[in-house]
Order: structure tokens, then sequence, then C-alpha cells
């Protein structure tokens, strides 16, 4: 009796060890992984396209000087470590997801949230590159709102859904105005007017400053800020947001895909998880 108990008590034994061998296996493949993967980051280097090698077989996505897309490519950083602070000064609780911020202050006023953050880099590369008659947006009512309008001195009437616009102020086209007119962007424009707006694209003709957003209350929305593409025509693409709270814009990296992070594989009608939030029901779109 006691030699069937012995042998019971081997078994069992072996048994345990076996289970708990497998996720310590699994443990040291991770980690032998992560050491076997070149690192991707060039932690001294101070723009987007300096930040982030390029993956082996791939090459950069050839765009014209002056473009936007050139334009987000060569966005500067701060330097590697810079953490995400909100608004009010105070460091974002998660510090876990992103390799890089953008050199883009945040207002104190709580107002430059993911969509408005997107909505300003849109808006001071339009107005650096001397194209200012097209910096405009629609607010969630449907009523589109131009800087030239705004510039002019008219100011919107707001009542419910209904909105009529009114020169009541003296024409103003400096810049501390400009930002002005992004603040009443902010308060009434977001994912939502962005979603019903812009137009849709597919995932295999994304290029850098296309968007995959969620419209809705709360929505999100992420900028592409880089692209690659290798001999079969297969693209991978780097990912800037700004969050709510109003916080530092900042370069993604990819949590479900150690191997290429920070590069993200894109595709349609695809659940897509982004630092802290989960695509889903969403589409990619551009601006104007």
């Amino acid at each position: 009796m006691k030699k069937v108990l012995l042998a019971i008590l081997i078994l069992t034994s072996l048994a345990v060890l076996a289970f708990q061998f497998r996720p310590v296996k699994k443990v040291v493949n991770i980690v032998k992984s992560s050491i076997e993967t070149p690192s991707l980051i060039n932690k001294d280097s101070l723009t987007i396209a300096s930040r982030v090698n390029i993956p082996e077989g791939y090459k950069r996505v050839n765009y014209t000087e002056g473009s936007f897309e050139a334009y987000l490519r060569s966005y500067k950083l701060k330097a590697f470590g810079s953490k995400i602070i909100n608004y009010d000064d105070t460091n974002y609780f998660w510090q876990g997801g992103h390799i890089g911020v953008l050199e883009i202050p945040v207002p104190k006023n709580g107002l430059q949230q993911c969509a408005d953050a997107l909505i300003r880099i849109r808006s001071e590369y339009l107005w650096d590159n001397n194209r200012k008659n097209e910096i405009g947006f629609n607010f969630t009512s449907g009523h589109y709102c131009s800087w030239t309008k705004y510039a002019e001195g008219y100011r919107p009437k707001i009542n419910g859904n209904k909105v009529t616009f009114h020169k009541t102020a003296s024409a103003n086209i400096s810049k501390d105005n400009f930002y002005k007119y992004l603040n009443l962007i902010y308060m009434y424009s977001g994912t939502l007017s962005l979603y019903n707006e812009l137009e849709a694209v597919k995932a295999k003709d994304l290029k850098i400053g296309d968007m995959l957003i969620k419209g809705g209350s709360p929505g999100h929305i992420v900028m592409v800020a880089d692209e690659v593409v290798n001999a079969q025509g297969e693209k991978l693409f780097l990912l800037c947001q700004g969050n709510t709270p109003a916080q530092s814009v900042h370069l993604v990296k990819n949590l479900e895909d150690s191997a290429i992070s920070p590069w993200y594989q894109l595709e349609d009608d695809t659940a897509i998880s982004v630092s802290n939030y989960r695509f889903s029901s969403s589409k990619f779109v551009r601006f104007k």
C-alpha cells in the first residue's frame, strides 16, 4: 500500500513540475526573443524619423519636401524618457506606452484633447506653409467654421444645434488670434465631427497624416506619423496620439507585437489596440 501511495505521490509531483515548467519556458522564450530582437529606438534622436529605426527588409516611403507627410516625419521630439504631462502639469498616470513626446505645448485650459491635438498639428502645418485659407473644421453640429471668417471677425451664435455666424469682432489675422480660433474648434469639434466630416480611406492606401478614428463621446483618434514598406508592398506605420485629459502628444509603443514595436500593421475592419485604447467599429480617415 505504501508503494502505491509513494508512486502516486511521485506522479503527482512530476505533473505539478511539468505544469509549472510550461510558463517558465514561455517566459524564457519571451526574454530570449527580446534579447535577440534589435532595438528599433534611437534614444539620442530628436525627430520622429530619427528616433525610430526601419525594420529589416523595409524602407521609408518617399514624400516630397514641404508635404504634410514630410512635415510629420520630421516633427521634433523631446528628449527620450520625457514624461506625458497633463494640462494641469501633473504626470499622466501611465507612462509605459510611449517612446517619444512631441514638442507641442499643452494649453492649461484643458481643451486640447485627442482630436484637438491632431487638429492643431494639421492647422499649424497649413499656417506655416501659407495655406491659411484651407484651415477650417466642422462643429459636431455639422456647421463649418473657417479660420478665414474667424479672422474677419465672425463668431458663432449657438442655440442648441442651430449655429449662425455674425460679425461681432474686429478683423485680426495674428497668430494669437489663430490660437483663439483653435480653442473655439476644440470646444465644438471632436472625434464625432471628424468621423462624419473626413474622407474615409482603406488600409492599403494609408499614408502619413491619415488617422484611425472611433467617433463618439468618448471616442478616440490616432495619427500615422511615419510609414515604411517592404519588397512585397507590405507596410508598417508609426502612430501618435493626444488623449483625454488634455496631455502631451506622444508616439506610442506597439504593446501587441514587441518584435516590430513601435511599428504597427494596420488592417481594415479589425480591432486594433493602441496604447491604452482598443479601436473597434472604427475607420481610417484623411484630412482634406
